[in-house]
Protein backbone atom coordinates (compact mmCIF):
# COMPACT_ATOMS: atom_id res chain seq x y z
CA UNK A 1 0.00 0.00 0.00
CA UNK A 2 1.36 3.43 -0.99
CA UNK A 3 1.65 6.35 1.42
CA UNK A 4 -1.30 8.18 -0.16
CA UNK A 5 -3.53 5.15 0.28
CA UNK A 6 -2.48 4.90 3.93
CA UNK A 7 -3.37 8.56 4.52
CA UNK A 8 -6.75 8.13 2.80
CA UNK A 9 -7.52 5.19 5.10
CA UNK A 10 -6.46 7.22 8.14
CA UNK A 11 -8.69 10.12 7.13
CA UNK A 12 -11.67 7.86 6.46
CA UNK A 13 -11.17 6.29 9.88
CA UNK A 14 -11.19 9.75 11.50
CA UNK A 15 -14.40 10.62 9.67
CA UNK A 16 -16.02 7.45 11.02
CA UNK A 17 -14.83 8.26 14.57
CA UNK A 18 -16.17 11.81 14.37
CA UNK A 19 -19.58 10.56 13.31
CA UNK A 20 -19.64 8.04 16.17
CA UNK A 21 -19.00 10.98 18.53
CA UNK A 22 -21.99 12.78 17.04
CA UNK A 23 -19.80 15.31 15.22
CA UNK A 24 -20.69 16.03 11.58
CA UNK A 25 -17.40 16.30 9.61
CA UNK A 26 -19.31 18.24 6.92
CA UNK A 27 -21.53 20.79 8.76
CA UNK A 28 -23.95 23.02 6.88
CA UNK A 29 -22.47 26.44 7.66
CA UNK A 30 -20.18 28.47 9.89
CA UNK A 31 -20.64 32.01 11.17
CA UNK A 32 -17.35 33.45 9.92
CA UNK A 33 -16.97 36.91 11.40
CA UNK A 34 -13.65 38.01 9.92
CA UNK A 35 -11.57 37.19 6.87
CA UNK A 36 -7.99 36.17 7.56
CA UNK A 37 -6.80 39.55 6.26
CA UNK A 38 -9.09 41.26 8.75
CA UNK A 39 -7.74 39.01 11.51
CA UNK A 40 -4.18 40.05 10.64
CA UNK A 41 -5.18 43.71 10.93
CA UNK A 42 -6.99 43.24 14.26
CA UNK A 43 -5.37 44.57 17.43
CA UNK A 44 -3.61 42.19 19.82
CA UNK A 45 -5.73 40.32 22.42
CA UNK A 46 -8.90 40.93 20.39
CA UNK A 47 -11.24 37.96 19.83
CA UNK A 48 -11.80 36.71 16.29
CA UNK A 49 -13.84 34.02 14.57
CA UNK A 50 -12.65 32.92 11.16
CA UNK A 51 -12.26 29.91 8.88
CA UNK A 52 -10.01 28.54 6.15
CA UNK A 53 -8.09 25.55 4.86
CA UNK A 54 -5.40 24.09 7.14
CA UNK A 55 -2.25 24.12 5.02
CA UNK A 56 0.17 22.55 7.49
CA UNK A 57 0.42 21.33 11.05
CA UNK A 58 3.35 20.90 13.44
CA UNK A 59 3.37 19.51 16.97
CA UNK A 60 5.94 20.15 19.71
CA UNK A 61 4.58 18.42 22.81
CA UNK A 62 2.36 20.91 24.61
CA UNK A 63 2.58 23.33 21.70
CA UNK A 64 1.09 22.89 18.22
CA UNK A 65 1.08 25.17 15.19
CA UNK A 66 -0.80 25.30 11.94
CA UNK A 67 -1.50 27.72 9.10
CA UNK A 68 -4.95 28.37 7.68
CA UNK A 69 -5.65 30.14 4.41
CA UNK A 70 -8.69 31.77 2.86
CA UNK A 71 -9.04 33.93 -0.25
CA UNK A 72 -7.53 36.94 1.53
CA UNK A 73 -4.36 35.36 2.94
CA UNK A 74 -2.85 33.14 5.63
CA UNK A 75 -2.49 33.25 9.41
CA UNK A 76 -0.78 31.02 11.93
CA UNK A 77 -2.76 29.03 14.50
CA UNK A 78 -1.34 28.35 17.94
CA UNK A 79 -2.59 25.59 20.24
CA UNK A 80 -0.92 25.97 23.62
CA UNK A 81 -1.23 24.05 26.88
CA UNK A 82 -3.03 25.99 29.67
CA UNK A 83 -4.09 28.69 27.20
CA UNK A 84 -6.14 26.52 24.82
CA UNK A 85 -8.87 24.36 26.41
CA UNK A 86 -7.63 20.77 26.78
CA UNK A 87 -10.55 19.41 24.77
CA UNK A 88 -9.67 21.66 21.82
CA UNK A 89 -5.98 20.73 22.07
CA UNK A 90 -6.76 17.03 21.88
CA UNK A 91 -9.20 17.56 19.03
CA UNK A 92 -6.65 19.55 16.99
CA UNK A 93 -3.92 16.96 17.53
CA UNK A 94 -6.10 13.93 16.80
CA UNK A 95 -8.51 15.02 14.07
CA UNK A 96 -7.17 18.09 12.23
CA UNK A 97 -5.09 17.33 9.12
CA UNK A 98 -3.57 19.47 6.38
CA UNK A 99 -6.27 19.97 3.76
CA UNK A 100 -9.17 20.20 6.22
CA UNK A 101 -11.32 23.31 6.43
CA UNK A 102 -11.40 24.57 10.01
CA UNK A 103 -13.52 27.09 11.85
CA UNK A 104 -11.62 28.70 14.71
CA UNK A 105 -12.30 31.14 17.52
CA UNK A 106 -9.50 32.68 19.50
CA UNK A 107 -7.35 35.61 20.47
CA UNK A 108 -4.95 37.57 18.28
CA UNK A 109 -1.40 37.25 19.64
CA UNK A 110 2.15 37.85 18.48
CA UNK A 111 4.58 34.96 18.99
CA UNK A 112 8.17 35.30 20.19
CA UNK A 113 9.26 35.34 16.55
CA UNK A 114 6.91 38.26 15.85
CA UNK A 115 4.33 36.21 13.92
CA UNK A 116 0.72 37.47 14.11
CA UNK A 117 -1.30 34.38 15.13
CA UNK A 118 -4.61 33.15 16.50
CA UNK A 119 -4.40 31.46 19.88
CA UNK A 120 -7.16 28.88 19.53
CA UNK A 121 -9.94 28.81 22.13
CA UNK A 122 -12.48 26.87 20.07
CA UNK A 123 -12.11 24.67 16.99
CA UNK A 124 -14.49 23.01 14.51
CA UNK A 125 -13.91 20.87 11.42
CA UNK A 126 -15.97 22.29 8.55
CA UNK A 127 -14.91 19.85 5.82
CA UNK A 128 -12.73 16.79 6.42
CA UNK A 129 -10.35 16.18 3.51
CA UNK A 130 -9.96 12.57 2.41
CA UNK A 131 -6.99 12.91 0.07
CA UNK A 132 -3.73 14.50 1.26
CA UNK A 133 -2.39 17.70 -0.26
CA UNK A 134 0.68 17.32 -2.50
CA UNK A 135 3.94 17.15 -0.56
CA UNK A 136 4.82 20.47 1.07
CA UNK A 137 8.39 19.96 -0.14
CA UNK A 138 7.63 19.17 -3.76
CA UNK A 139 4.23 20.85 -4.07
CA UNK A 140 2.47 20.78 -7.43
CA UNK A 141 5.02 21.78 -10.07
CA UNK A 142 4.17 19.71 -13.16
CA UNK A 143 2.39 22.10 -15.53
CA UNK A 144 0.21 19.47 -17.17
CA UNK A 145 -1.01 18.33 -13.75
CA UNK A 146 -1.57 21.93 -12.67
CA UNK A 147 -3.77 22.67 -15.69
CA UNK A 148 -5.74 19.42 -15.31
CA UNK A 149 -6.30 19.92 -11.59
CA UNK A 150 -6.63 23.67 -11.29
CA UNK A 151 -8.20 23.25 -7.84
CA UNK A 152 -4.92 21.76 -6.54
CA UNK A 153 -2.92 24.39 -8.42
CA UNK A 154 -4.81 27.15 -6.63
CA UNK A 155 -4.34 25.44 -3.25
CA UNK A 156 -0.62 24.77 -3.58
CA UNK A 157 0.46 27.78 -5.68
CA UNK A 158 -1.30 30.84 -4.24
CA UNK A 159 0.47 33.14 -6.73
CA UNK A 160 -1.73 31.57 -9.44
CA UNK A 161 -4.78 33.08 -7.78
CA UNK A 162 -3.16 36.52 -8.13
CA UNK A 163 -3.09 36.11 -11.92
CA UNK A 164 -6.82 35.47 -12.01
CA UNK A 165 -7.54 38.31 -9.62
CA UNK A 166 -5.65 40.57 -12.06
CA UNK A 167 -7.70 39.08 -14.89
CA UNK A 168 -10.87 40.27 -13.17
CA UNK A 169 -9.42 43.74 -12.50
CA UNK A 170 -8.30 44.10 -16.13
CA UNK A 171 -11.74 43.19 -17.51
CA UNK A 172 -13.41 45.49 -14.95
CA UNK A 173 -11.15 48.35 -16.09
CA UNK A 174 -12.03 47.77 -19.76
CA UNK A 175 -15.75 47.86 -18.94
CA UNK A 176 -15.27 50.99 -16.84
CA UNK A 177 -13.60 52.87 -19.70
CA UNK A 178 -16.08 51.81 -22.37
CA UNK A 179 -19.09 52.68 -20.22
CA UNK A 180 -17.57 56.09 -19.48
CA UNK A 181 -17.45 56.55 -23.25
CA UNK A 182 -21.13 55.65 -23.63
CA UNK A 183 -20.83 52.11 -24.99
CA UNK A 184 -23.59 49.62 -24.20
CA UNK A 185 -22.64 46.05 -23.24
CA UNK A 186 -24.77 43.27 -24.77
CA UNK A 187 -24.88 39.49 -25.15
CA UNK A 188 -24.88 37.72 -28.52
CA UNK A 189 -25.83 34.09 -29.28
CA UNK A 190 -23.27 31.34 -28.73
CA UNK A 191 -25.45 28.87 -30.66
CA UNK A 192 -25.96 30.05 -34.24
CA UNK A 193 -27.64 28.58 -37.30
CA UNK A 194 -25.14 30.48 -39.51
CA UNK A 195 -21.70 31.27 -38.12
CA UNK A 196 -19.52 34.13 -39.38
CA UNK A 197 -17.37 37.14 -38.57
CA UNK A 198 -13.99 35.43 -38.86
CA UNK A 199 -12.03 32.96 -40.94
CA UNK A 200 -12.19 29.86 -38.76
CA UNK A 201 -13.47 26.30 -38.70
CA UNK A 202 -16.50 26.07 -36.40
CA UNK A 203 -17.69 23.45 -33.92
CA UNK A 204 -20.92 21.85 -35.06
CA UNK A 205 -23.74 20.51 -32.90
CA UNK A 206 -27.40 19.51 -33.27
CA UNK A 207 -30.57 20.88 -31.69
CA UNK A 208 -32.90 17.94 -31.16
CA UNK A 209 -35.96 20.07 -30.34
CA UNK A 210 -36.02 21.55 -33.85
CA UNK A 211 -33.97 18.84 -35.59
CA UNK A 212 -31.47 21.35 -36.93
CA UNK A 213 -27.69 21.71 -37.03
CA UNK A 214 -26.15 24.61 -35.13
CA UNK A 215 -22.67 26.05 -34.73
CA UNK A 216 -20.84 27.45 -31.73
CA UNK A 217 -20.01 31.13 -32.28
CA UNK A 218 -16.64 31.87 -33.85
CA UNK A 219 -17.28 35.64 -33.53
CA UNK A 220 -20.07 37.99 -32.34
CA UNK A 221 -19.40 40.44 -35.20
CA UNK A 222 -22.43 39.98 -37.43
CA UNK A 223 -24.85 40.18 -34.50
CA UNK A 224 -23.27 43.37 -33.16
CA UNK A 225 -23.55 45.00 -36.59
CA UNK A 226 -27.25 44.11 -36.62
CA UNK A 227 -27.55 46.06 -33.37
CA UNK A 228 -25.88 49.12 -34.93
CA UNK A 229 -28.43 48.84 -37.77
CA UNK A 230 -31.08 48.79 -35.04
CA UNK A 231 -29.86 52.09 -33.59
CA UNK A 232 -27.42 51.09 -30.84
CA UNK A 233 -24.61 53.40 -31.97
CA UNK A 234 -21.97 52.28 -29.45
CA UNK A 235 -22.00 48.61 -28.53
CA UNK A 236 -19.61 45.97 -27.20
CA UNK A 237 -19.56 42.43 -25.88
CA UNK A 238 -17.02 40.35 -23.98
CA UNK A 239 -17.82 36.90 -25.28
CA UNK A 240 -16.61 33.34 -25.55
CA UNK A 241 -15.57 32.31 -29.05
CA UNK A 242 -15.14 28.71 -30.19
CA UNK A 243 -12.81 27.79 -33.06
CA UNK A 244 -11.98 24.26 -34.14
CA UNK A 245 -8.32 24.89 -34.84
CA UNK A 246 -4.82 24.39 -33.43
CA UNK A 247 -3.77 24.57 -29.79
CA UNK A 248 -0.56 26.37 -28.79
CA UNK A 249 0.70 29.07 -26.41
CA UNK A 250 -1.63 31.66 -28.00
CA UNK A 251 -4.61 29.46 -28.97
CA UNK A 252 -7.27 27.52 -27.06
CA UNK A 253 -10.43 26.13 -28.76
CA UNK A 254 -12.51 28.25 -26.37
CA UNK A 255 -11.32 31.79 -25.67
CA UNK A 256 -12.49 35.27 -24.67
CA UNK A 257 -12.78 38.09 -27.20
CA UNK A 258 -14.15 41.60 -26.90
CA UNK A 259 -15.71 43.24 -29.95
CA UNK A 260 -16.66 46.92 -30.13
CA UNK A 261 -18.66 48.79 -32.79
CA UNK A 262 -19.18 52.52 -33.11
CA UNK A 263 -21.40 54.27 -35.62
CA UNK A 264 -19.96 57.18 -37.63
CA UNK A 265 -16.38 55.99 -36.94
CA UNK A 266 -13.71 54.29 -39.07
CA UNK A 267 -10.57 52.24 -38.47
CA UNK A 268 -8.59 55.35 -37.46
CA UNK A 269 -11.00 55.91 -34.57
CA UNK A 270 -10.66 52.24 -33.64
CA UNK A 271 -6.86 52.54 -33.51
CA UNK A 272 -7.18 55.41 -31.06
CA UNK A 273 -9.68 53.47 -28.96
CA UNK A 274 -7.57 50.29 -28.95
CA UNK A 275 -4.41 51.98 -27.68
CA UNK A 276 -6.44 53.99 -25.16
CA UNK A 277 -7.88 50.76 -23.71
CA UNK A 278 -4.41 49.27 -23.22
CA UNK A 279 -3.02 52.46 -21.70
CA UNK A 280 -6.02 52.88 -19.39
CA UNK A 281 -5.84 49.28 -18.15
CA UNK A 282 -2.08 49.45 -17.54
CA UNK A 283 -2.36 52.64 -15.50
CA UNK A 284 -5.47 51.49 -13.60
CA UNK A 285 -4.29 47.99 -12.68
CA UNK A 286 -0.48 48.27 -12.68
CA UNK A 287 0.17 51.98 -12.19
CA UNK A 288 2.47 52.12 -15.24
CA UNK A 289 2.37 51.63 -18.98
CA UNK A 290 5.70 49.76 -18.95
CA UNK A 291 5.27 46.02 -18.45
CA UNK A 292 8.05 43.42 -18.39
CA UNK A 293 7.07 40.44 -20.54
CA UNK A 294 9.23 37.48 -21.54
CA UNK A 295 12.43 39.42 -20.90
CA UNK A 296 11.28 42.53 -22.81
CA UNK A 297 10.06 45.83 -21.38
CA UNK A 298 6.97 46.73 -23.39
CA UNK A 299 5.58 50.27 -23.26
CA UNK A 300 1.84 50.42 -23.97
CA UNK A 301 1.69 54.22 -23.73
CA UNK A 302 -0.19 55.83 -26.62
CA UNK A 303 0.29 56.71 -29.41
CA UNK A 304 1.50 53.39 -30.83
CA UNK A 305 3.51 53.12 -34.02
CA UNK A 306 1.41 52.89 -37.21
CA UNK A 307 2.77 51.33 -40.41
CA UNK A 308 1.11 49.76 -43.44
CA UNK A 309 1.62 46.09 -44.23
CA UNK A 310 3.41 47.00 -47.48
CA UNK A 311 5.78 49.43 -45.71
CA UNK A 312 6.48 46.92 -42.95
CA UNK A 313 7.33 44.27 -45.54
CA UNK A 314 9.64 46.71 -47.31
CA UNK A 315 11.27 47.67 -44.00
CA UNK A 316 11.97 44.10 -42.84
CA UNK A 317 12.68 42.34 -46.15
CA UNK A 318 13.43 45.07 -48.72
CA UNK A 319 10.57 43.63 -50.82
CA UNK A 320 8.62 46.54 -52.35
CA UNK A 321 5.46 44.50 -52.95
CA UNK A 322 3.36 47.56 -53.77
CA UNK A 323 5.36 47.97 -57.01
CA UNK A 324 5.53 44.26 -57.86
CA UNK A 325 3.15 42.00 -59.76
CA UNK A 326 1.65 38.78 -58.46
CA UNK A 327 4.00 36.73 -60.66
CA UNK A 328 7.04 38.53 -59.24
CA UNK A 329 5.90 37.87 -55.69
CA UNK A 330 5.18 34.24 -56.58
CA UNK A 331 8.83 33.72 -57.51
CA UNK A 332 9.87 34.82 -53.99
CA UNK A 333 7.16 32.64 -52.43
CA UNK A 334 8.39 29.59 -54.34
CA UNK A 335 12.04 30.29 -53.64
CA UNK A 336 11.46 30.62 -49.88
CA UNK A 337 8.94 27.71 -49.86
CA UNK A 338 6.31 29.85 -48.13
CA UNK A 339 2.76 28.48 -47.81
CA UNK A 340 -0.14 30.68 -48.92
CA UNK A 341 -3.90 30.49 -48.44
CA UNK A 342 -4.57 31.43 -52.06
CA UNK A 343 -2.96 32.39 -55.34
CA UNK A 344 -3.18 36.13 -55.90
CA UNK A 345 -1.19 39.31 -55.22
CA UNK A 346 -2.95 39.88 -51.88
CA UNK A 347 -2.45 36.34 -50.58
CA UNK A 348 1.24 36.56 -51.50
CA UNK A 349 1.63 39.87 -49.64
CA UNK A 350 0.04 38.43 -46.49
CA UNK A 351 2.21 35.30 -46.61
CA UNK A 352 5.38 37.33 -47.08
CA UNK A 353 4.45 39.67 -44.22
CA UNK A 354 3.87 36.71 -41.92
CA UNK A 355 7.17 35.12 -42.98
CA UNK A 356 9.42 38.20 -42.77
CA UNK A 357 7.80 40.67 -40.37
CA UNK A 358 5.55 39.33 -37.63
CA UNK A 359 8.17 37.95 -35.23
CA UNK A 360 10.24 41.14 -35.56
CA UNK A 361 7.48 43.39 -34.19
CA UNK A 362 8.19 43.68 -30.46
CA UNK A 363 6.77 47.02 -29.30
CA UNK A 364 3.02 47.73 -29.82
CA UNK A 365 2.47 48.51 -33.49
CA UNK A 366 -0.57 48.90 -35.72
CA UNK A 367 -0.15 47.08 -39.06
CA UNK A 368 -2.62 48.81 -41.39
CA UNK A 369 -4.07 48.49 -44.88
CA UNK A 370 -4.20 44.76 -45.57
CA UNK A 371 -4.94 43.19 -48.98
CA UNK A 372 -8.65 42.88 -49.76
CA UNK A 373 -8.38 39.07 -49.85
CA UNK A 374 -7.92 39.05 -46.05
CA UNK A 375 -11.63 39.62 -45.26
CA UNK A 376 -14.95 40.21 -47.04
CA UNK A 377 -16.31 42.44 -44.23
CA UNK A 378 -14.19 45.57 -44.68
CA UNK A 379 -14.27 48.72 -46.84
CA UNK A 380 -11.71 49.29 -49.58
CA UNK A 381 -8.73 51.48 -48.79
CA UNK A 382 -9.33 55.01 -49.96
CA UNK A 383 -7.04 55.47 -52.97
CA UNK A 384 -6.02 51.81 -53.48
CA UNK A 385 -8.66 49.15 -54.22
CA UNK A 386 -6.13 46.35 -53.77
CA UNK A 387 -6.20 47.08 -50.04
CA UNK A 388 -8.78 47.45 -47.30
CA UNK A 389 -9.04 49.71 -44.25
CA UNK A 390 -8.07 47.04 -41.77
CA UNK A 391 -5.49 46.99 -39.01
CA UNK A 392 -4.04 44.40 -36.66
CA UNK A 393 -2.13 45.51 -33.55
CA UNK A 394 1.05 43.46 -33.01
CA UNK A 395 3.28 43.06 -29.97
CA UNK A 396 6.00 40.49 -29.20
CA UNK A 397 5.46 38.93 -32.60
CA UNK A 398 1.75 38.18 -32.27
CA UNK A 399 -1.46 40.01 -33.16
CA UNK A 400 -3.58 41.41 -30.33
CA UNK A 401 -6.75 42.16 -32.24
CA UNK A 402 -8.38 43.05 -35.54
CA UNK A 403 -10.31 46.07 -36.82
CA UNK A 404 -12.02 47.50 -39.91
CA UNK A 405 -13.78 50.40 -41.43
CA UNK A 406 -16.84 48.19 -41.73
CA UNK A 407 -18.32 47.42 -45.13
CA UNK A 408 -21.88 48.78 -45.19
CA UNK A 409 -22.69 48.55 -48.93
CA UNK A 410 -25.31 45.74 -49.05
CA UNK A 411 -24.67 44.84 -52.70
CA UNK A 412 -20.90 44.61 -52.26
CA UNK A 413 -21.36 42.63 -49.06
CA UNK A 414 -23.73 40.23 -50.78
CA UNK A 415 -21.27 39.67 -53.63
CA UNK A 416 -18.30 39.10 -51.31
CA UNK A 417 -20.16 36.69 -49.03
CA UNK A 418 -21.44 34.72 -52.02
CA UNK A 419 -17.84 34.40 -53.21
CA UNK A 420 -16.92 33.16 -49.75
CA UNK A 421 -19.77 30.64 -49.86
CA UNK A 422 -18.38 29.27 -53.12
CA UNK A 423 -14.97 28.96 -51.52
CA UNK A 424 -16.53 27.17 -48.55
CA UNK A 425 -18.39 24.78 -50.85
CA UNK A 426 -15.13 24.22 -52.72
CA UNK A 427 -13.39 22.91 -49.61
CA UNK A 428 -12.06 25.99 -47.79
CA UNK A 429 -13.26 25.14 -44.28
CA UNK A 430 -12.33 28.61 -42.94
CA UNK A 431 -14.36 30.62 -45.49
CA UNK A 432 -17.44 32.60 -44.46
CA UNK A 433 -20.85 31.06 -45.14
CA UNK A 434 -23.50 33.24 -46.76
CA UNK A 435 -25.65 34.88 -44.07
CA UNK A 436 -28.82 36.02 -45.79
CA UNK A 437 -30.32 37.67 -42.71
CA UNK A 438 -27.16 39.70 -42.11
CA UNK A 439 -27.21 40.98 -45.70
CA UNK A 440 -30.91 41.72 -45.28
CA UNK A 441 -30.14 43.84 -42.21
CA UNK A 442 -27.63 45.90 -44.21
CA UNK A 443 -30.32 46.63 -46.78
CA UNK A 444 -32.12 48.62 -44.08
CA UNK A 445 -28.99 50.76 -43.68
CA UNK A 446 -25.83 50.43 -41.57
CA UNK A 447 -24.29 53.86 -40.85
CA UNK A 448 -20.55 54.35 -41.38
CA UNK A 449 -19.11 52.13 -38.65
CA UNK A 450 -15.76 51.27 -37.11
CA UNK A 451 -15.32 47.92 -35.44
CA UNK A 452 -12.54 46.29 -33.45
CA UNK A 453 -11.92 42.91 -31.85
CA UNK A 454 -9.56 42.78 -28.88
CA UNK A 455 -8.19 39.44 -27.70
CA UNK A 456 -8.80 39.45 -23.95
CA UNK A 457 -6.70 36.34 -23.34
CA UNK A 458 -3.73 37.68 -25.30
CA UNK A 459 -3.96 40.95 -23.41
CA UNK A 460 -3.84 39.01 -20.15
CA UNK A 461 -0.84 36.92 -21.24
CA UNK A 462 1.10 40.11 -21.93
CA UNK A 463 0.02 42.23 -18.98
CA UNK A 464 0.41 39.46 -16.37
CA UNK A 465 3.69 38.22 -17.83
CA UNK A 466 2.57 34.64 -18.41
CA UNK A 467 4.01 32.13 -20.88
CA UNK A 468 0.83 30.63 -22.33
CA UNK A 469 -2.90 31.08 -22.75
CA UNK A 470 -3.30 28.08 -20.43
CA UNK A 471 -1.86 30.21 -17.61
CA UNK A 472 -4.67 32.77 -17.80
CA UNK A 473 -7.64 30.44 -18.43
CA UNK A 474 -8.83 28.70 -15.27
CA UNK A 475 -9.79 25.53 -17.13
CA UNK A 476 -7.83 25.31 -20.40
CA UNK A 477 -8.60 22.52 -22.84
CA UNK A 478 -6.49 19.43 -22.16
CA UNK A 479 -6.08 16.19 -24.04
CA UNK A 480 -7.69 13.36 -22.02
CA UNK A 481 -5.22 11.33 -19.98
CA UNK A 482 -6.88 8.10 -21.09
Amino acid sequence: MGREEEIVREHLKKIEELRKKGINPYPYSFDKKQTILECRKTKLKASVKTAGRLMNKKEFGSLSFGTIRDMTGEIQLVVQSEKTPEKEMEFFKKYADAGDFLGVEGEIIKTKTGEISILIKKLEILSKAIKPLPSQWHGLKDKEERYRKRYLDLIMNPEVKEVFMKREKIIDAIRELLKKKGFMEVDTPYLQSVYGGAEARPFKTHLNALDMDLFLSISPELYLKRLVVGGIDKVFTIARNFRNEGIDKWHNPEFTMMEIYEAYADYNNMMSLFEEIYEYVCKKVFGTTKIKVQGETIDFKKPWKRISMLDSLKQHSKIDAGKMSASELKKIIDKEKIETKGNSWGYYVMALFEHYCEKKIIQPTFITDHPHESTPLCKAKRGDDRLIERFEPFCLGTELGNAYSELNDPEKQKTLLKEQQKSLSGGNEEAHPYDEDFVNSLEYGLPPTGGVGLGIDRMLILLTGQESIRDIILFPFMKPER
